[in-house]
């Protein structure tokens, strides 16, 4: 309100100067009868010192025109009353309250009727939490994201080209998923050599690199890291990102495309703050000697995922007890365990839920579960080890998190 009423009152001075008559530009000569009375002055001399007159412009061409004489003239303009509170008078903080208040769809337009505007509509406050779920290709849109400094960004399943990054400024983003998305390489390295605050990444799916990993080794406050089904790196970077990563809590390193040295790095490497971990998939590559050294470095496990591995027995039960806060644990398709064997988890009291899916038939599964009262049995046929979205919910969360903006197709 302060700068309504000095534009109004300039405004209303630039009407009224041009309402007014304007001063002659003519200088009056001395009068040379001495100062006579204009009215002993010659008509001649009065109309050489006057100022010239506007001509009226008239049109009398046409025969019907001869008699009659049209006088042309301009109407003058209204003058304009302001009314209200002008958009420009507003502070960058109340536009920015408004603008937080519109959906991904109409902050991008309101983005495009002036610099000020597409100034502020790209404000990192704004542009903090993003879901482009349905958005099929990506290109420079990605990089206009990520570099107006998005914390969470959600965008599975895909395409995406180049992000194009106008500078080689680092990225604000702690919560990424880029599961399962068609991207080559080479891009996925520009992205992730900008990242060192990551909290919570997926890359499931996704074809990693030595590069990357050493990336990843940057982001020391990374909690929930999900490499389901990844492939193309050593076991050596493996084992370098895990020891600079010590915060991790939630790690699935699920069917990977590993060796036994690969699973021989996370043994050995995991760090102890790990309280769910997911290394299932691995048949032979995972020995018993593997499951002691986790459970040694691992002592707060609560979740623990061993399915599909052939060479895990019996005899990891008693190792398995050692952890006393296990709650969940999962040896699906584990088919050196017998399964009149499941019986001997009555010693595990605080286990929650069991997954054996693979080794017992249906028929047996309600005297099983008669037998173990307090443990839920073949509940859970998807694990939910650090992954953004559960599969059983159709919500649009990010590791429990909503996005403000989200693209609607």
């Amino acid at each position: 309100m302060s700068n309504e009423r000095p534009l109004k009152e300039l405004s209303e001075n630039l009407e009224g100067s041009l309402s007014r008559p304007q001063k002659s530009k003519w200088k009056r000569r001395p009068s040379c009868s001495g100062g006579l009375d204009t009215e002993n002055t010659p008509s001649e001399l009065i109309q050489q010192w006057s100022p010239p007159h506007k001509k009226i412009l008239t049109s009398t061409k046409g025969k019907e025109n001869d008699e009659n004489v049209f006088v042309l003239a301009r109407r003058p303009r209204k003058r304009r009353e302001s009314s209200g509170l002008c958009w420009d008078s507003l502070p960058d903080e109340l536009l920015l309250g408004i603008l937080s208040r519109l959906s991904l769809q109409d902050l991008l337009r309101t983005s495009r009727v002036c610099k000020r505007w597409h100034r502020l509509a790209f404000d990192e406050s704004l542009w903090h939490s993003v879901d482009l779920v349905g958005k099929a290709q990506l290109d420079e849109e990605l990089g206009q994201v990520l570099s107006a400094g998005a914390l969470r960004l959600r965008c599975p399943h895909t395409c995406i080209g180049q992000p194009s990054f106008k500078s080689a400024q680092k990225l604000r983003v702690q919560h990424l998923d880029l599961s399962n998305c068609t991207l080559e390489t080479s891009v996925l390295e520009d992205i992730l050599s900008r990242c060192k605050h990551l909290q919570n990444l997926s890359l499931e799916g996704l074809v990693l690199s030595d590069g990357i990993i050493h990336s990843l080794a940057q982001n020391t406050e990374i909690v929930r890291l999900n490499l389901s089904g990844c492939s193309g790196f050593s076991s050596e970077s493996l084992a370098e990102m895990l020891k600079s990563c010590t915060r991790i809590e939630e790690m699935n390193a699920s069917w990977c495309d590993f060796s036994n040295l690969h699973v021989q790095a996370i043994a050995n490497n995991v760090p102890s703050s790990i309280t769910q971990l997911n290394i299932s998939g691995y048949r032979q590559n995972l020995a018993m000697e593997d499951v002691k050294a986790i459970v040694n470095r691992c002592p707060n496990l609560t979740n623990l995922d061993l399915s599909d591995s052939v060479l895990v027995t019996t005899d990891s039960f008693p190792v398995l007890q050692q952890l006393s806060s296990l709650r969940h644990l999962a040896l699906s398709r584990c088919y050196q365990i017998h399964p009149a064997s499941l019986i001997d988890f009555e010693k595990f009291l605080n286990l929650q839920t069991l997954e054996v899916f693979g080794l017992i038939q249906d028929s047996y599964l309600p005297i099983l579960c008669k037998g173990l009262p307090h443990i839920q049995i073949n509940t859970q046929p998807f694990s939910t080890v650090a992954r953004p979205t559960s599969a059983s919910r159709k919500d649009r969360t990010l590791w429990g998190m909503h996005c403000r903006l989200v693209y609607k197709h």
